[in-house]
Order: structure tokens, then C-alpha cells, then sequence
């Protein structure tokens, strides 16, 4: 008997319905996935239904390798291709939301990273959140969405950014992607990415100029809820 994949599909469906109720997305303007690394597969949004109208039984679970469908019926998310680029490139990414909300994404199509001017951006990232790079014509042309989840995944790694100190990342003039463990972590990153773009462009607006956080402010704020020496929370 194939592997329906209930439980994946069920908690897919729940971040979905979890990233309308925040009012991180206009109808089906956005889309949550998560993988299971253990069978190869990803469940993701079924295309251009609602994000609050989504049920386990519409979520669709894709190939992490080939791509394909290996259960449903419905038709992926258009940005299927992304979440399979950033599960395939970012190995310690289990979640994956994309949201057009509103303050994140006039960052995104501004093409700037939003700086870190506060402890409450320093609760979530290790410094501003990042902005891709535009895609060449080629990218746009040939291979769009994969090329969208490339542009992220290449800021990443030995050389580059953290995934743990930059949960989430603004692609040129699209929007938001953001991640972590699971769809649910995903969606908490996306309402912590779109509040700090709305602090951050009133505060900018109120104070035109204003310098980044102090770097010692910034790492006690991180440290203090990620990494070996956190105690915020419970145990």
C-alpha cells in the first residue's frame, strides 16, 4: 500500500490555514511545506487554493529528489521548485513559508535588507535579514521558481550565512521566504520577519538614518534565546 503520508499532510495543512489566520497572506497569495527527509518526500499547498481553505486532503507531497508527485491529486504550489531548491540546498531547514505580507515584501521589491535596529529584529536574527541578489534574465527565463529557491540557498553556507542566525530571507523584488525545524517554526519566523520589516520602515520613517543596533545589545539578545548559553523560555 503507497504511504499517504497523513500526519506530514495534516501538519502542512494546519501551517497553511495558521499563515492566513496571522494575516501573513491574501487568499492563496503564499504557501507553506515541510519535508521528511527519512522518506524523501515534501508536502506543500496545492496551487491557487485559498491559504485558509487548505485541508489534508488537498496537500500534495512531492519527490524531494525528482520533483514529482507521489501523492495527490490536486496540482503543487507554483513555488514548488523553491521550497524543493531550499530543502535540497539548506540541510537543516525542515520547514519552508513564502508570504507576500505587506511590510516584508516593499522591503523585498525596495532590494534592501532590513537592518537590525532593535532587540526585538536581535530575538530572531543575527543581524539585518538578508535580500537575495536580482535573477539574470536567463534565471527568469529558464528554470524561474527553482532559480528563486537558488538565489537564496547560494547566501548560505561555509562562507556565507547561517540558516540558524538568519532564519529567512527577502528575494529581489518578490517577497518573503522564512524557515526552521517545521511548517509551524516556519510560520512564527514568518510573523517575526514581517514585524520587524513594519518596525523597522516606522522607525526609519520617524527617524530617518538611525544606526543598527549595537553589536553587543544584538548578541545578548540572540544568545539569550538561541545557542548553548540561551534561558529564555522553559526547559
Amino acid at each position: 500500500m503507497t504511504d499517504d503520508h497523513a500526519n506530514l499532510r495534516r501538519l502542512v495543512a494546519q501551517a497553511n490555514n495558521e499563515i492566513a489566520e496571522a494575516g501573513l497572506v491574501v487568499h492563496a497569495f503564499g504557501n507553506a511545506g515541510q519535508v521528511d527527509r527519512d522518506a524523501g518526500v515534501f508536502a506543500i499547498k496545492p496551487s491557487g487554493i485559498p491559504c485558509e481553505d487548505v485541508s489534508a486532503d488537498d496537500v500534495v507531497v512531492v519527490g524531494l529528489g525528482d520533483g514529482e508527485v507521489v501523492w495527490g491529486e490536486r496540482r503543487p504550489s507554483s513555488d514548488t521548485p523553491t521550497h524543493r531548491a531550499i530543502f535540497n540546498g539548506l540541510d537543516t531547514v525542515g520547514g519552508v513559508v513564502h508570504t507576500h505580507s505587506r511590510f516584508a515584501t516593499a522591503w523585498a521589491q525596495a532590494r534592501l535588507p532590513i537592518p537590525c535596529l532593535g532587540t526585538t529584529h536581535a530575538d530572531h536574527f543575527r543581524g539585518p535579514v538578508p535580500v537575495t541578489r536580482p535573477l539574470s534574465t536567463d534565471e527568469i527565463e529558464s528554470d524561474y521558481e527553482a532559480n528563486t529557491g537558488r538565489v537564496i540557498v547560494e547566501m548560505y553556507g561555509p562562507d556565507g550565512l547561517r540558516t540558524e542566525e538568519a532564519p529567512g530571507a527577502l528575494v529581489a523584488s518578490h517577497g518573503p521566504f522564512a524557515w526552521g525545524p517545521d511548517a509551524s517554526a516556519a510560520v512564527e519566523m514568518a510573523a517575526a520577519i514581517e514585524l520587524i520589516a513594519e518596525l523597522a520602515a516606522h522607525t526609519l520613517a520617524i527617524g530617518p538614518g538611525r544606526p543598527q543596533i549595537e553589536d553587543e545589545l544584538l548578541d545578548r539578545h540572540f544568545s539569550r534565546k538561541h545557542g548553548p548559553m540561551a534561558y529564555y523560555g522553559q526547559p
